[in-house]
């Protein structure tokens, strides 16, 4: 069984979970340079190379200017 940190969701296969991290309503993404949020699937076509999809911005990798939404800090 393959699961999702996320939602906890369990699945048959591999393939079957990262269709899913894809819609997984609890996977959003972040951009720390323009503060858009988006699903991973949004940011990247191959899977390696992250880029906020937001045209303005030039935000791009994965833990630097792009981290999921549960591991952004709020700064006030």
């Amino acid at each position: 069984m393959h699961t999702c940190r996320n939602c906890n969701q369990s699945f048959s296969t591999e393939l079957a979970l990262d269709l899913h991290r894809d819609t997984c309503a609890d996977a959003d993404m972040v951009c720390r340079a323009c503060g858009e949020r988006f699903r991973e699937g949004a940011a990247t076509r191959d899977g390696w190379h992250y880029r906020c999809p937001n045209e303005d911005c030039d935000g791009e990798g994965r833990g630097e200017d792009l981290v999921e939404v549960s591991d952004a800090k709020v700064t006030l």
